[in-house]
């Protein structure tokens, strides 16, 4: 299950992973925002960390204008690792290297097909569970 959530300058790229996640048949959970109204980046960030840390949903996407604010809402969550990537070789370093668990978007940073690639990426590469990147990722746990 993915968590997903964006604020209204998330909203148009948001849409467009949902429909992503449809075709592919990859279960989600939409944790808002449902509009292009002007709401709180924080309130949806946090949401979908929260669903990825409690273990409800297993990775979670997302998506403001930039992808800054909401990913620094949702690395507020215990638990979680949000990485903002642009380009696809970053989505993969970050599961391979970092098992981050929730992806930040930048609705107006990327185009809808590099974001869908980014997506992708970073939902099929698992962590390489190498001994040094568990040490690492324990780190950041404490």
């Amino acid at each position: 299950m993915i968590a997903i959530g964006s604020d209204h300058g998330g909203y148009d790229l948001k849409v467009k992973v949902v429909e992503y996640l449809k075709e592919k048949n990859i279960p989600y959970t939409d944790y808002g925002c449902d509009s292009k109204a002007s709401v709180d980046y924080p309130v949806y960030g946090k949401a979908v960390a929260k669903a990825v840390a409690d273990g409800t949903c297993e990775k979670g996407i997302v998506i403001c204008t930039t992808g800054i604010g909401i990913s620094i809402a949702a690395n507020k969550v215990p638990g979680v690792r949000c990485a903002l990537c642009s380009e696809p070789l970053s989505a993969k370093m970050t599961r391979l290297h970092n098992n981050a668990n929730v992806l930040a978007l930048g609705g107006a940073m990327i185009g809808v097909n590099l974001a869908l690639e980014i997506v992708e990426i970073f939902l099929n590469t698992p962590f390489s569970e190498e001994e040094k990147h568990i040490r690492r990722v324990n780190m950041l746990e404490d």
